[in-house]
């Protein structure tokens, strides 16, 4: 078996797409298929069955990507034996992030993991809390950094970093501190989408002073932190939100910060993954290193 086909078949399984796995590892669809092809009759079997526009992973198929993860470990730890200095070490290391990390930890991550391994490349992706556990989960990435906890039995995580939320307001609007929690509802709200960490962090600290969600004067709910930080920076509503993020423009003075009395929750960030997969070497140092690079 040819080790770079192997690399090839394991794409298609985490992506259950030629197309994506192309897009992944820079080859053209018809090489990948190529690939996938030759494979299927060196071994004379089916490795997928097409459903819809979906490669869904036969018997035969689910076996070999097992045997074609741990080959494929093998090889980079023969790679890194054979070698004077790990720095030589090459690869990719996909990551999934939600907003706030994927903005502000996340690059100084990437910095420091890459001072000591030069040739690290990464391919990074930024959705949603809830979304970055759904990589994690089916393979699509080695590595999820996110701001909330989805409990899973495949999961394991690991605390970066510990901050709270802080709410926000443009520097045109005048709100009288010390803020209660109260008091938020008579401004138009910028909110988060159900998705994030932010906001279910805020539902719960609303529910634990018994003020329901719909009562917020909400005006707009947006997937992205930095499109919520511009409305208020507008002054089209206030908003709560991370206080790493928030800080950053607080510094610049492009907007108003504060803190409410009784909002205390504090929250942590997270680096999780799939204790299930067999991860690269390069995945296995990142994680193994991640709380030490911020």
């Amino acid at each position: 078996m040819d080790l770079h086909q192997l690399y090839v078949f394991t794409k298609v399984v985490e992506h259950k797409s030629f197309s994506k796995a192309a897009e992944d590892i820079f080859l053209s669809q018809s090489t990948v298929s190529s690939h996938i092809q030759a494979l299927e009759k060196t071994l004379n079997v089916q490795l997928f069955d097409r459903v819809g526009r979906e490669s869904i992973l036969t018997p035969h198929g689910e076996r070999l990507y097992q045997w074609a993860l741990k080959l494929l470990l093998l090889k980079d730890q023969a790679l890194m034996d054979l070698k004077q200095g790990m720095t030589e070490l090459r690869g990719m290391i996909r990551v999934a992030a939600s907003s706030v990390p994927g903005q502000f930890l996340l690059p100084k991550m990437v910095k420091r993991f890459r001072e000591d391994y030069e040739n690290a490349m990464f391919h990074i992706s930024q959705s949603s809390s809830k979304n970055v556990v759904e990589k994690v989960l089916n393979g699509s990435v080695e590595v999820g950094v996110l701001g909330e906890k989805y409990e899973s039995d495949k999961l394991h995580y690991i605390p970066l970093l510990k901050e709270k939320l802080v709410l926000i307001s443009a520097n045109e609007r005048n709100i009288t501190e010390p803020v209660k929690i109260q008091e938020i509802l008579k401004f138009p709200f910028i909110m988060r989408n159900t998705d994030s960490g932010t906001n279910a962090i805020l539902e719960r600290v609303l529910k634990k002073h018994k003020i329901s969600k719909d009562k917020l004067n909400t005006i707009a709910y947006t997937d992205s932190s930095q499109s919520l930080i511009q409305f208020v920076i507008q002054d089209i509503g206030i908003s709560i939100i991370s206080e790493i993020a928030a800080r950053e423009y607080a510094s610049q003075n492009r907007l108003k910060m504060y803190e409410i009395p009784g909002f205390d929750e504090e929250r942590y960030f997270y680096l999780t993954y799939n204790i299930h997969k067999t991860q690269s070497i390069l995945a296995k140092l990142f994680i193994e290193k991640a709380a030490e690079l911020l």
